[in-house]
């Protein structure tokens, strides 16, 4: 079985409404696997080379200031399609947009509080990743009920 990575933040809106626990628990409940998680004020330096490609848009000011008004929890979630099936779990960036059943389908309205970030693909995961965890930090196991999830 081929498995990849992926880095979903729950974002500061996300975290003050309390939604730490149902958000995990959609990944938990799919099957994904847990590697690496932390509760993180993050520096305007790492938010800048994390939006990177949107350092010329006119809302980012708006959503550097967003992502630093409290706490982030960081996550990375291991499992097959992970990238792509992390995308569907969360629903499309615009909430109004999002199917019900998704996470910003059922939790958010405005695009600028959308609740969680989620990588958009292998290669941005790896970068992502690598930006807000140590190597060190990434836990390797294999969960108990691995056999009862995948072929």
């Amino acid at each position: 079985m081929s498995s990849e990575q992926t880095f979903i933040a729950i974002k500061p809106d996300g975290v003050q409404r309390g939604l730490i626990a149902p958000i995990i628990s959609r990944f938990e409940s799919r099957g994904f696997k847990l590697v690496a998680i932390k509760l993180a004020n993050p520096s305007e330096e790492l938010l800048r080379e994390h939006y990177f490609d949107l350092q010329e848009k006119p809302f980012f000011p708006g959503l550097l200031s967003y992502m630093r008004s409290g706490p982030v929890l960081a996550t990375v979630w291991e499992g097959k399609d992970v990238v792509k099936q992390g995308r569907a779990i969360l629903g499309a960036t615009n909430p109004l947009q999002s199917a019900p059943g998704t996470i910003r389908g059922d939790y958010a309205i405005d695009v600028g509080r959308n609740v969680a970030h989620g990588s958009d693909s292998v290669e941005s995961a790896q970068k992502e990743i690598a930006l807000w965890f140590k190597k060190e930090e990434l836990v390797q196991y294999t969960p108990a009920l691995h056999a009862w999830i995948y072929e």
